[in-house]
Formats: structure tokens, sequence, C-alpha cells
């Protein structure tokens, strides 16, 4: 979905949270190639925890090979063949957590990909939808108490667990550094939202 040109603007601070949840979006669905390892290894990092996992990772798309870390991702996350699952559903034991899901996403004016064969409770399409509900993608950016809501619902209960398995899976190399990014950042998301 195209942005509406008539969204408030958002934060400076939102707009990163946004960019980080699109970065992690896009390692999850599918593995970065040349170009995309090209932008990876610009990244600096700070001081901060999620500064030096962003550092390592940036170090490692310097000099990692577009098709070992193909081969890396298809061992570990690819849908089906994956050690690894990175959805929701294998995660939460919850009946009704992907109608829940799907009825959020109409409440918010998101329309499911037609070309994407997954189930909407991917990581990948999780991470998009809180970017997009962060930068007003989707129409006006929700508040932080707004964001809170859904992020629990629907990432906080089970992706940090996720990428605490990621990396710690014994084929992870680049994707320990995804992981550790991941894991990361959503505990600063967490910080955040008991402030909500």
């Amino acid at each position: 979905m195209e942005p509406d040109n008539d969204t408030e603007m958002s934060s400076p601070e939102d707009i990163l949270r946004a960019g980080m949840y699109r970065l992690l979006a896009g390692l999850a669905s599918d593995p970065p190639g040349g170009e995309e390892l090209a932008v990876l290894a610009t990244l600096t990092g700070d001081e901060t925890g999620l500064g030096q996992a962003v550092a390592a990772l940036a170090a490692l798309a310097r000099t990692a090979s577009p098709d070992a870390i193909a081969a890396e991702f298809g061992e570990l996350i690819a849908p089906v063949t994956g050690a690894v699952s990175p959805f929701a559903s294998h995660y939460v034991e919850e009946t009704g957590a992907l109608a829940e899901l799907r009825r959020d996403m109409a409440r918010h004016g998101i329309e499911r990909d037609p070309d994407v064969e997954e189930p909407e409770d991917h990581l990948a399409t999780l991470m998009e939808m809180m970017a997009g509900l962060i930068d007003g993608s989707f129409g006006v950016p929700l508040s932080l108490a707004e964001q809170k809501v859904l992020y629990e619902r629907h990432l906080g209960s089970w992706a940090p667990t996720f990428f605490r398995e990621l990396g710690s899976a014994a084929e992870a190399g680049f994707y320990s550094a995804v992981a550790r990014v991941g894991g990361t950042f959503l505990q600063s998301e967490d910080e955040a939202f008991t402030l909500a």
C-alpha cells in the first residue's frame, strides 16, 4: 500500500523504528542478495546494545557470500524447509489468533498480498505491518498505546523466542547476527511500550 500524503509526520524516532521493522521484515522474507548486502554493509552502530548488534551485522554483510546466505536462509527460516519457524502459529497456541490478526489488519486497512502464499502470521508480514502502522503507510500513524496493543497481541508474545532460537541454531552464521539485531530491537520495543 502506498503512503497516504495526508498522514501526520512521524517523529525521527518513529521513522527509525519503522525502518528497523522493515529491515527485519526483509531479512525474514528473503535472503539478501548482493545489492542488499552492500546496503547492509553501510550501516553504522553506536555504543548501545542495538547499535553494537547493527555494527556486527554490517561487518558480516561486508564479507558475506549471497549464495552462502541463501543456503543458510533455506536451512533456517524458509517456510516448510527451515529449522526455525517464522510463523506465530508455531509459538502461540491460542485458538483464533490468526482470525484476530486478520480482523486487526482489516480494521487498519491492511490487505493481504495476493501473491504471498504463506499465512499472514509470518514474521516478515507482522514486521512490515508494524512499520506501516508506526510511520503512517496505512493511513494516520497509530499512537504508541495503539501500537503496544498490536505488538503485544501479534509479536511480543513469540518473536523474542523466535530470535533466540534463530540465534542459537547450529546452522546460523549471518542469521545469528540478524537474530541479535532482532532480539535486541524487540527488547527495546518492550521497554518503550512499558511507558505507553
